[in-house]
């Protein structure tokens, strides 16, 4: 046999046995696509990134994706085929590659219809009619679903409009912002100096005094003597729970203050601060006593105290100014701290600080989530007086997202006094309006025809004397300054007590007299919306019993009180007491329980001797030995100017 015939025959075998494995491999590349269907397409794709893009070009989207996957598929099929066909001559790798290019042309066909079919069940899935991964049925599973996510939506939105900025609780700040810096400091420098000649010849303190959110701390304070502290109680609903627990020590102290309050003796209550100069009940009965007799910054340092004491005995868990934590006032020993924050607030505002009671109001209306203080029947006016109308209108809308807010009287007519000043900011700045709110005539209109009864009360108080007012007093709608309904009626008397100042501006007058007469004009046309609106307020305010009896209008009054209040009416004042604790001593208790002998009244406070001879276990005789007209005229010359302050 010749050489060439032996290579013609070798040749021919080769080719049949390259044309054996090419047919195996087709084979074993179709069991495997067979088996794994889904091995040319891609690994995953994230529904949220084609949600993003525009539902009017999908078709790009998807034949990038059908390319990639085609990509991916041609090199994992061009790789096997390197390794199983590695002796292979070269003829033979262009029918390879032609047939691949066929079947690589049927894989991108079919990973579309993969990549599409895939996007639909990802679609399916982010429905919210169904809920694939629970076997409940999908509507029940999805109601409570959404139930429980209004709830946790609701307590975010609550939580959030009251969290507490601690920079607005520094009252020097504002009083900066308001007067200056250097009229903040020469203020300061002459109440140091005073304070120091007060100290001297006593022993100065050399312990460090901690700094706190709340009120800021003085170097001639004592040292925090630990006599109370608070604890964990359990966490529930996204709250933390809280109390404060007093040690046997603190106890032994308040059983000598109420052992001092029973003998009505106020000099065993400051015997009971000579020992333990944290005692609470102590302190705060000491501030009424300071307010009462005109000494208003001892007061507001006897209750700086208080918030002192009570911030440092704080749980490292107990985060206030979060408003996730609750105290609730239904413990004995949580009381002081809510007695504190309110006379702190009423303080600040007195004072101008508007802004930093309006953070302590909040503090205070987060901590119990009851409001026994009724810090909600001030947050509006504090917020008017600071400037904040676009947190009071959110406020107002969030909280507790009941919508129920504009059905007090007090947030009745606040809100329009807010949107009021919204649109002027908004017409200043040439902003757009926003068409979808009520406008503040809108509210006003609502306001006075659910409690007409606040105009007569605004017009005595504020006082308005224009004949306008007269005549719209006349309507029989505007007459009675009384609803007959116990809470509301209570209610107002607080919001008008609280806010009547408000209503001394005079675009605010024009306001309330231009809505006033609209009102008339709209009852003379249908006389059934005041039936309609009296309907409103019987189920705005059922009960017959009056539900905030626990709330003092005189609470909420900015007047110094020209009377002891009630729980001083217990002791017998002895005006000795405020020089003696001012200087850091302390009066040794009188002898027995009758009033100082008359010689000794000419040396005395004669404020704190007008209010002592009120007082029923007090008695002075008919008041002849005096003399004459000097003293009666000094006495009543201070209590004019108390008045007048």
């Amino acid at each position: 046999m010749s050489s060439r015939l032996f290579k013609k025959v070798v040749k021919e075998q080769e080719q049949i046995q390259q044309q054996r494995q090419e047919t195996e491999e087709e084979e074993q590349l179709n069991d495997d696509e067979s088996e794994s269907p889904e091995s040319g397409s891609r690994p995953s794709i994230n529904p949220f990134d084609l949600l993003n893009d525009g539902d009017d070009d999908p078709e790009p989207e998807e034949t990038e994706i059908a390319d990639e996957s085609l990509i991916q598929d041609k090199n994992s099929r061009e790789l096997s085929a390197q390794h199983s066909t590695i002796d292979v001559v070269p003829a033979s790798n262009h029918k390879s590659k032609k047939k691949k290019k066929k079947k690589s042309k049927e894989s991108s066909t079919s990973s579309t219809d993969r990549v599409e079919r895939s996007l639909d069940a990802a679609l399916d899935n982010l429905s919210l009619d169904t809920n694939s991964s629970s076997h409940q049925p999908g509507p029940i599973n999805v109601k409570l679903q959404n139930a429980k996510a209004h709830d946790n939506f609701v307590k975010q939105q609550s939580v959030f409009i009251l969290q507490v900025d601690p920079k607005y609780l520094n009252v020097e700040n504002e009083l900066r912002r308001i007067f200056g810096s250097k009229v903040v400091k020469s203020f300061e420098r002459s109440h140091q100096s005073g304070s120091s000649r007060q100290v001297r010849g006593g022993r100065r303190g050399s312990h460090h005094i901690r700094k706190t959110v709340l009120v800021s701390s003085s170097d001639q304070w004592p040292r925090w003597d630990g006599s109370f502290f608070m604890e964990f109680l359990e966490t529930r609903d996204g709250y933390s729970y809280f109390r404060y627990v007093h040690s046997p020590s603190y106890g032994q102290a308040q059983r000598a203050f109420e052992a001092a309050q029973a003998i009505h003796d106020l000099n065993s209550v400051a015997s009971v601060l000579l020992y333990h100069p944290y005692h609470l009940d102590s302190l705060i009965t000491m501030a009424d006593y300071f307010k009462f007799v005109g000494e208003h910054q001892m007061a507001a340092d006897a209750v700086a105290k208080c918030l002192y004491a009570l911030e440092c005995a704080w749980h490292p868990m107990f985060t206030p100014l979060q408003a996730n934590c609750q105290l609730k006032i239904s413990h004995e020993t949580n009381k002081p701290l809510f007695k504190s924050l309110f006379i702190h607030m009423i303080n600040m505002d007195r004072r101008g600080c508007h802004r930093s009671a309006l953070e302590v109001c909040k503090l205070l209306l987060s901590l119990d989530s009851d409001d026994p203080m009724g810090a909600l029947f001030c947050i509006d006016y504090f917020a008017l007086r600071a400037g904040e109308y676009a947190w009071l209108e959110q406020f107002s809308e969030n909280y507790k997202s009941d919508n129920s807010l504009w059905l007090f009287p007090n947030f009745s007519y606040s809100l329009s006094v807010c949107r009021f000043y919204l649109e002027r900011e908004e017409t200043s700045q040439n902003a757009d309006i926003d068409t979808g709110k009520a406008t503040s005539a809108d509210l006003m209109k609502q306001a006075l025809m659910l409690h007409p009864s606040v105009l007569k009360k605004l017009v005595a108080k504020v006082p308005l004397k224009d004949q306008a007012w007269t005549n719209i007093l006349k309507h029989t709608y505007f007459h009675s300054d009384q609803t007959k309904i116990p809470s509301l009626d209570h209610l107002i008397s607080i919001y008008v007590e609280r806010s009547y100042i408000i209503w001394r501006l005079p675009d605010l007058q024009k306001l309330l007299r231009d809505t006033a007469q609209l009102v008339i004009e709209t009852l003379e046309d249908n006389k059934s919306e005041a039936k309609d609106w009296a309907c409103v307020r019987e189920e705005a305010f059922p009960s017959e019993k009056n539900e905030y009896g626990h709330l003092m209008v005189q609470d909420f009054s900015d007047s110094v009180p020209t009377l002891p209040p009630d729980n001083l009416q217990n002791f017998v004042v002895d005006a000795r007491m405020g020089e003696a604790v001012h200087n850091g001593q302390f009066a040794n208790p009188l002898d027995g329980d009758q009033a100082p002998p008359l010689r000794d009244v000419a040396n005395r406070n004669p404020l704190a001797v007008l209010f002592e001879s009120m007082l029923p276990w007090v008695n002075y005789g008919d008041g002849r030995d005096f003399n004459g007209a000097d003293e009666d005229n000094q006495i009543n010359g201070h209590g004019q100017d108390n008045q007048d302050n």
